[in-house]
């Protein structure tokens, strides 16, 4: 295990040293919080060593050019990767996460996205140029999430009616459980089909 997050938790699970996950968080949705729990969760049921990426957003980020925001995002995920020696062969982002979908392309490394930002041209076209398995994972309720983009790819697609940028269903606790069920078997059937 590696050193502790800044909530004390492992930010690492070893398993296989040959298939390593990076799993990048979103602007206030760390590793620990659902989506990203569960998707961890799941790797490990893959076998899989996992290595969590806890970021801190500078205070100004909102404020700054969004191409130094797909650069800062940029940075942290290329030092982590590289970190990995040859290893990392996928990615798991949450929203924020997904300005890093250049790098999984580039290097043709098969990711995961929940809800990327897809109103982002930097976004659009790095997963339009994207060789290697990809999943993208959206809701109707979120205004980052293009339907007509996720089906013009030649990606896999879960689209959740009515979810928002969390992936969860207003006023709908129950629901929003439902939700993350459906985002948690679609994450299992990707993520065994990269073993095959």
């Amino acid at each position: 295990m590696s050193a502790p997050s800044p909530l004390g938790v492992p930010t690492r699970s070893d398993g296989d040293p040959d298939r390593v996950a990076l799993v990048v968080p979103g602007v206030g949705y760390s590793p620990a919080r659902p989506l990203l729990h569960f998707a961890c969760s799941v790797l490990r049921q893959h076998g899989w060593t996992v290595q969590e990426l806890w970021w801190q957003v500078p205070g100004d980020f909102p404020q700054i050019p969004v191409a130094d925001r797909i650069a800062w995002v940029e940075r942290q995920v290329t030092r982590a990767i590289d970190a990995e020696a040859g290893a990392c062969r996928l990615l798991v982002g949450k929203s924020l996460g997904s300005l890093a979908c250049g790098i999984a392309a580039d290097r043709n490394i098969p990711a995961a996205w929940l809800t990327p930002v897809l109103t982002l041209d930097h976004v659009a076209r790095a997963l339009q140029r994207a060789q290697a398995p990809t999943l993208l994972v959206g809701g109707t309720a979120d205004r980052m999430w293009d339907a007509r983009l996720a089906e013009s790819l030649p990606h896999e697609a879960l689209e959740v009616p009515s979810a928002d940028h969390s992936l969860e269903l207003a006023d709908d606790a129950e629901g929003s459980v439902e939700v993350m069920r459906q985002v948690v078997s679609r994450l299992d059937r990707f993520i065994g089909s990269l073993a095959r």
